[in-house]
């Protein structure tokens, strides 16, 4: 479908016919100054038609089409439905000082748990198409980092820049889940759900899990939590190799309350694998019933007469000038 989103610029459509339907101003007899200089070199026949009938059917096509430019021509495409289905959620990403912790294998590469997450997030935040993603990030505090949107590519961008220490060494995990809720506030047909990952227990903040608990249940937040790290790990002591558990921080007890008491479930990522298992549990999220919408590709069209005005300018100038120089040529030859 074509349009003009301002059709009332086609009004100034009549303007040069009325400039030359305007009667001419009487030149007055009395003496006037003459400037040699702007007139020399120009042909007689020049000076008799000036401007020249081309020239002033020239000015006014281009008229005609810098008009049609300003009215804004634009084609409107056919209505495209965008996903009316979908869920709100919430990432919770710790990066408190164990996050560094390098107990985790990407692509046959020792890599700490942060990297890892970043590997395997990016790839479910890529296939929440139709979902509204928002972004937490905590340590000391819960800071948000990305709100609620449908722009999941600045969503894993952000998610891919964050490091570790950025806000902390400890682990607030009851801040995260407090601002997360207070995200969800006045969303009421939403399915409000918060991911939370970590890899330790709560040691510092404002809000303690229980309380976060609370507030989650009151405000009908569905929390599914997933602890990282892994069980067992050989490292190089003073009396040589010995096995260790990085884990050994790890709530589950509380992780695992925060989870059912809300709705959800407690998964536990000991590796790469793991982790995207869980991913693929949580796609399975049932998504709620939204708005149906529907959208109309707009492309705009004005640079086309404004580019066949800028043409038309540089005629009317090229000609002018090649008049000019005939004019010249004669001259010297005469």
């Amino acid at each position: 479908m074509f349009e003009f989103a301002w059709l009332w610029a086609l009004l100034f459509l009549p303007l040069p016919f009325f400039m030359l339907i305007l009667p001419a101003k009487p030149r007055a007899k009395g003496a006037a100054l003459r400037v040699p200089s702007l007139t020399a070199g120009i042909p007689a026949n020049l000076k008799k038609d000036r401007p020249s009938r081309i020239n002033l059917l020239l000015a006014i096509i281009g008229w005609i089409a810098l008009v049609i430019a300003a009215a804004r021509p634009q084609w409107l495409g056919e209505p495209i439905s965008i996903p009316s289905q979908g869920r709100d959620l919430m990432l919770a990403v710790d990066l408190s000082g164990s996050m560094n912790q390098e107990d985790m294998v990407v692509n046959n590469r020792q890599v700490n748990r942060l990297t890892m997450i970043k590997e395997v997030l990016g790839d479910f935040i890529e296939r929440r198409v139709g979902d509204r993603l928002g972004l937490i990030l905590f340590a000391d505090t819960a800071y948000l980092q990305a709100p609620l949107t449908y722009d999941r590519k600045t969503v894993e961008t952000l998610l891919k820049e964050s490091q570790i220490g950025l806000v902390g060494e400890q682990t607030a995990i009851g801040d995260a889940i407090g601002l997360s809720i207070k995200r969800f506030a006045n969303k009421e047909e939403s399915n409000k759900v918060v991911i939370l990952l970590t890899d330790g227990q709560n040691t510092v903040g404002n809000i303690t899990p229980e309380q976060a608990n609370e507030l989650a249940i009151n405000n009908d937040v569905t929390i599914y939590t997933i602890g990282v790290g892994a069980e067992s790990m050989v490292t190089q002591g003073f009396f040589g190799m010995r096995r260790t558990n990085p884990s050994r921080d790890l709530d589950e007890g509380m992780l695992t309350t925060l989870a059912e008491s809300t709705g959800g479930r407690y998964f536990r990522a000991k590796d790469t694998q793991e982790l995207q298992q869980i991913y693929a549990i949580l796609d399975e999220l049932e998504p709620i019933e939204r708005e149906s919408r529907q959208m109309r590709p707009l492309q705009a069209l004005y640079y086309y007469p404004l580019a066949f005005a800028l043409l038309i300018t540089v005629i009317i100038a090229m000609r002018t000038l090649f008049i000019w120089l005939l004019g010249k040529v004669k001259r010297s030859v005469t």
